[in-house]
């Protein structure tokens, strides 16, 4: 899930409205706040509110990492991803990180702030990259290891970039699916072909609950269209291995035919953070094919009771100090089973924005007020959630690699790791509610 406390923007908006105030009643506003003078006010603004931003990281594997989109089936059933994997070259521009102003509207609404407040979100972020080749060659001649990852609530495919680049450059190929069950903030399609043609995009925002609706039945509901999407993305990119000739709806220059031959089959993982963590478990509890999973800081609310004895391949929970709660403890416990192989660790002093890029795109001054950041600094929180998984992926995708360095990360045995959770469970029940009858986790 993205915070709620991004409404950090919206303070920096209310502060822009009383240093540079203008008539709210303009019949054009968006034309007065993209105009030059504006523009360069705000980014002033933001320059100085912004001292001690950090960058999304590079990769600390030894492969050059190359990046691009992939959209087979114009429609909305059909699979959206972000792939990230080692490149032949690395000559090619940085990667743009949020790549449509509409992905910014989206983030607004789902933050329940004015659209005004995406406009400057778009021009706070609008021109950030990520270092990662953008359609560069993929490097050839080995078979990789193949992850799916899953977003979480109100997010969307390319803001996990620290984790997916990182990976990429330990020599796996990542593919991190835009979900469309409306729990992206936003994503797109095309109605038809003459649309594709033309770039005529149809938006999709996120889904929200009606008045007097039910949370777990939508959630549930979502949760198994997310596995779906997951699985699909995973068939789509196996039958592409195999030769299958298909075709990118979005006609970049990445050449989709170069990752014929180019995916271990035998050396499939899942990994998704918060609602994707629960993709995760109901994913592993449907498809075989993929032979392990990391659910990172998981919201375990949407998922059914009768899953959790249904996942017999090792899952590992990595989670933050600062979002768990007693129920979604125990709802992790139950995937807890003889003879199944389970992890759990939690990151000293992190909090569920750690896993998020957002963490390195703001300052340390907004990072701390809104926990986009936490007490520990965010690039050593991702690089022990990174080194912890890589461990473990190496062990149950048999991969012939030096990442058991770092199976003592995978029991906790780190200054700022905790095995196990930070979380008393005793004499707790296993569902918590508010007035409404709705499970709330203690968002950051």
């Amino acid at each position: 899930m993205l915070p709620s406390k991004l409404h950090a923007l919206f303070c920096l908006c209310t502060c822009l409205a009383l240093v540079y105030p203008f008539d709210w009643q303009d019949l054009n506003p968006v034309a007065y706040i993209e105009s030059p003078a504006w523009v360069s006010k705000i980014q002033a603004l933001m320059a100085a509110a912004n001292i001690g931003q950090s960058k999304i990281p590079r990769g600390n594997g030894s492969y050059s990492v190359g990046c691009t989109d992939l959209m087979f089936d114009y429609t909305n059933k059909g699979t959206f991803l972000r792939l990230y994997y080692p490149s032949q070259d690395d000559d090619h521009s940085d990667t743009l990180w949020i790549p449509n102003k509409e992905y910014f509207l989206g983030l607004s609404k789902f933050l329940g702030t004015h659209w005004l407040v995406g406009k400057i979100m778009g021009l706070f972020f609008g021109s950030m990259t990520t270092p990662a080749a953008w359609n560069a060659h993929l490097r050839t001649g080995e078979k990789y290891p193949l992850i799916i990852f899953s977003h979480g609530l109100g997010a969307f495919r390319t803001i996990y970039s620290a984790i997916g680049i990182d990976l990429a450059s330990h020599g796996f190929i990542v593919a991190a699916v835009e979900h469309r069950d409306g729990s992206a903030c936003s994503t797109y399609y095309f109605k038809d072909q003459s649309a594709v043609e033309i770039g005529n995009k149809s938006w999709l925002y996120l889904r929200t609950l009606k008045r007097g609706e039910e949370e777990f039945p939508l959630r549930n509901e979502q949760l198994r269209q997310r596995a779906k999407e997951c699985s699909q993305a995973l068939s789509l990119i196996l039958d592409i291995d195999h030769g299958r000739p298909v075709t990118n709806v979005l006609d970049l220059e990445f050449d989709v035919e170069q990752l014929k031959d180019s995916i271990d089959r035998d050396k499939i993982a899942i990994i998704g953070h918060s609602f994707g963590g629960a993709t995760v478990i109901q994913t592993l509890s449907e498809d075989q094919r993929f032979r392990c999973g990391i659910a990172l800081d998981a919201w375990m609310f949407p998922v059914g009771d009768e899953v959790y004895s249904r996942i017999p391949q090792p899952l590992f929970f990595i989670n933050s100090e600062r979002f768990q709660y007693p129920s979604n403890i125990i709802r992790m416990k139950k995937c807890f089973l003889p003879d199944r192989e389970r992890k759990m660790i939690t990151i000293r002093g992190s909090v569920h924005q750690n896993f998020v890029d957002f963490t390195f795109a703001t300052s340390k001054i907004i990072g701390y007020l809104f926990t986009l950041k936490g007490d520990i600094d965010s690039n050593v929180a991702i690089s022990l959630s990174n080194k912890a998984s890589l461990a473990f992926l190496q062990k149950h995708l048999g991969l012939q690699k030096d990442f058991d360095q770092w199976d003592s990360l995978v029991e906790g045995e780190d200054h700022n790791l905790i095995p196990g959770t930070n979380i008393n469970t005793t004499n707790h029940q296993a569902t918590l509610q508010n007035s409404t009858g709705i499970e709330r986790p203690n968002l950051d």
